[in-house]
């Protein structure tokens, strides 16, 4: 058989596998995810498998980078795509998506071991103190401000700006 008989012989088999499962969703006809774990769960994971050209002779391309995974830490993803590439170096040559999305299944406890159960909390960045206007003036009053100065002494000159910038020609 030729690999592109293998694989539409695979997406035949996944497609009733998985017929009404959620959790699977087939992406175009060579890239398919599976969701591990529940909505809002900080283990919660998606797998996508994506083959190449000559899969099954060639190994699929694994991907934990989705958007939905960005709270998963590095090294618990590479934990799970060392796992899944173990499991592809025995299955070279044959059909292997469910057998890969079945083997995270039956190993994710120990694979995501080392993900906490909530999610880590960035510290947040210290407001500065906003000063009202009249502080503003008091303070300036109180070290030194010169009060002849006119009214926009310290605004950038616009047209020099735009001629040493370049602006918009016309």
């Amino acid at each position: 058989m030729s690999c592109t008989e293998l694989q539409q012989e695979e997406i035949e088999v996944l497609e009733s596998i998985y017929d009404g499962d959620e959790n699977f969703k087939k992406i175009d006809s060579t890239t398919y995810q599976y969701k591990y774990g529940e909505d809002g769960d900080n283990k919660s994971v998606i797998v996508e498998i994506k083959w190449g050209e000559n899969y099954p002779e060639s190994s699929p391309e694994i991907n934990l980078d989705l958007f939905y995974n960005k709270h998963i830490l590095e090294s618990v993803k590479e934990k799970i795509i060392e796992h899944v590439q173990q499991q592809v170096e025995d299955l070279l040559g044959s059909c292997m998506t469910y057998s890969l999305f079945d083997s995270i299944k039956d190993n994710l406890d120990t694979l995501i071991s080392d993900q906490p159960d909530t999610p880590q909390v960035t510290q947040k960045k210290e407001k500065k103190e906003q000063l009202t206007k009249a502080q503003k003036r008091r303070i300036m009053d109180k070290f030194g401000s010169e009060k002849d100065r006119p009214r926009g002494w310290d605004w950038v000159d616009i047209v020099k700006h735009l001629s040493q910038t370049g602006g918009q020609k016309s």
